[in-house]
């Protein structure tokens, strides 16, 4: 259940929060500095279908590619090595070095570029113009305590967008887990639950260690099984 502050508390807004949150993790400017990064990304489902792609990004302008070693979940049909981008006018997909024009792949492609530079970046991008913070109160989990904080996004044209409720360890000012929707996937009522484990790289903490699956709005961890994300080899200043 959540309890607000009480008074001898020091009251926060969920802003400051996610202030205090990016000074203990690393400012999107120490990104900026590093230029670029460069890792390995392995994505385990539980049925052991994996993804394992080596991830470019660009932090100016956003640009992304990932070449798959394995692709057994994102185009599972394709043989042999695939490589996406986003190369700041238009996402493209090169199967066996040859462009592929095909609007349902592409729409895979726009979503899996977009969204896997969001989680690389998301601690710092969620002090963006357009972000919204509303603190929910207190609540004790797993023996920890947290202060919970739901994210909105501003819209953009009719197309909804997602929220994300956010538990931030009343200690460590980080974020040890947090709720998502996945609205471009008809994911709105039931969100994901993400569990992250940092590593300390160049002076940030990286959420490097991930795993999610279905939840409730109380983030609830029932017995299904965890779908695997891993960040691996991160090279910064490429």
């Amino acid at each position: 259940s959540m309890e607000h502050n009480s008074s001898e508390e020091i009251a926060y807004t969920g802003r400051e929060l996610m202030q205090k949150m990016v000074e203990k993790v690393g400012s999107y400017s120490d990104l900026w500095n590093k230029k670029d990064v460069i890792y390995t990304y392995t994505y385990i489902t539980p049925d052991g279908s994996t993804d394992i792609s080596t991830e470019k990004y660009l932090f100016e302008g956003e640009l992304s590619s990932g070449l798959y070693h394995r692709h057994e979940r994102t185009f599972p049909d394709l043989e042999g090595p695939i490589e996406q981008g986003y190369d700041g006018r238009e996402f493209w997909l090169k199967h066996d070095g040859v462009i592929v024009d095909n609007e349902q792949i592409l729409n895979g492609v726009t979503f899996n570029r977009s969204t896997n530079f969001y989680w690389f970046a998301m601690m710092q991008k969620l002090l963006d113009p357009g972000v919204n913070h509303e603190y929910l109160g207190e609540t004790r989990m797993n023996q920890k305590d947290y202060h919970v904080i739901k994210i909105t996004f501003n819209q953009v044209g009719n197309k909804p967008t997602d929220i994300y409720q956010l538990y931030l360890n009343k200690e460590t000012f980080m974020v040890d887990q947090f709720l998502f929707t996945i609205v471009d996937k008809g994911m709105v009522d039931t969100p994901m639950l993400m569990e992250l484990e940092y590593e300390k790289i160049d002076g940030m903490l990286i959420p490097t260690n991930r795993r999610y699956k279905k939840s409730n709005w109380s983030a609830v961890v029932t017995t299904a099984p965890w779908i695997e994300v891993k960040w691996s080899d991160i090279q910064f200043n490429n």
